[in-house]
């Protein structure tokens, strides 16, 4: 397939096969954070949250088998080849979540949204993806890497990570420590009677780690057989949507890659998924105080997920799945986040009004 099509566009399939199943996911299965934190806080319900944990617990093991097999090799992912900097992970964790409950959705539940045919979402999508570009290569860019500075591992320094670092104390290979966490995770999301008595629950946090899992073995295996320098990455959806706005607009210019296709093959699986319950619909904004909210949340998602290193997917799934130090930090600082964010609309601050 690479030597037929070549790694851009085999890296766009294995973003849109994974994007399909999160879009599914999404519309289907309801597998939401945004929805998740409303439930655990206020409607006295965890099996959404649940559903976020077994899709961690089952991609620890999937990538830490994959190791063990030789497969994949979590140290060549982002998140365990960069420093770790763990203000970057709590200030953007928690722009991120406030973020997120202002606009009502996280990145990656505002695109299944735009594809179940809601328009407020398309105004979140572009106003986050500008904003991720803000920060991340724009006029932001500068000031960020000057607080917050990503540099690169030297050779011989230990990954930032929890099997990592587990596997240097006991001298185990990491991928043991990182298989039996991965296993404690997941036996902690199924101890619910709830959760039990929802299969569907279970399967469709099962669909969510296959996603992450085929990114990681689809973008490994183009970066081992393919002429190219090829990013092993995951779903992250954040940075990806302006890359796929850029891409729109100045595709004749280079091939798509993995985040394109992740972000098109979310919006397919929810445009399928929506027709498959008949909830497609046209829908869109018809109080300016809401899309002002939803603007400024989703300018913060950009900027915060581009501090965090990841969003809700990026650091919550695709990070966890490696047992990055950032992934636990960011994802409970984005939790604060939105919490803190809910209080505020439900009690109806002047600030938000």
């Amino acid at each position: 397939m690479i030597d037929a099509i070549g790694e851009g566009w085999s890296l766009l399939l294995v973003g849109l096969a994974g994007g399909i199943l999160l879009g599914l996911a999404a519309r289907l299965g309801r597998f939401c954070t945004m929805g998740a934190i409303e439930d655990m806080l206020y409607g006295g319900s965890s099996l959404r949250m649940r559903m976020w944990v077994l899709a961690i617990g089952l991609s620890v093991l999937g990538v830490h088998g994959m190791q063990l097999a030789g497969l994949f090799d979590p140290a060549a992912s982002f998140y365990l080849s960069t420093r770790w900097v763990p203000l970057a992970s709590i200030l953007g964790g928690l722009a991120f979540g406030y973020g997120m409950a202002l606009a009502g959705n996280c990145g990656y539940g505002a695109i299944a949204r735009l594809g179940g045919g809601d328009l407020r979402a398309f105004v979140i999508v572009l106003v986050m993806g500008i904003s991720a570009f803000l920060c991340l290569s724009g006029p932001f860019a500068h000031l960020r890497v000057l607080i917050f500075p990503q540099e690169a591992l030297l050779p011989g320094d230990m990954p930032p990570g929890i099997a990592a670092w587990a596997g240097g104390l006991t001298g185990l290979p990491p991928a043991l420590p990182g298989l039996a966490i991965g296993l404690a995770i997941t036996l902690a999301a199924l101890a619910s009677r709830e959760m039990l008595a929802r299969p569907g629950a279970i399967v469709w946090g099962g669909v969510v780690a296959l996603a992450v899992l085929s990114a990681w073995a689809g973008t490994q295996y183009i970066a081992d057989h393919g002429f190219a320098a090829a990013q092993v990455t995951s779903h992250s959806f954040a940075a990806p949507v302006g890359e796929t706005l850029l891409y729109a607009m100045l595709g004749s210019s280079g091939a798509p890659g993995f985040g394109v296709g992740s972000v098109a093959g979310v919006i397919l699986g929810a445009f399928a998924g929506s027709l498959i319950k008949g909830h497609f619909r046209w829908e869109a904004c018809e109080d300016p105080r809401e899309l002002r909210r939803q603007i400024a949340g989703a300018a913060l998602m950009g900027a915060g997920a581009v501090v965090a290193a990841g969003c809700t997917i990026g650091q919550g799934v695709s990070a966890f799945s490696v047992l990055a130090f950032s992934a636990p930090v960011t994802f409970a600082a984005i939790l604060a986040g939105a919490a803190l964010g809910l209080r505020q609309l439900i009690a109806g601050f002047s600030t938000v009004e």
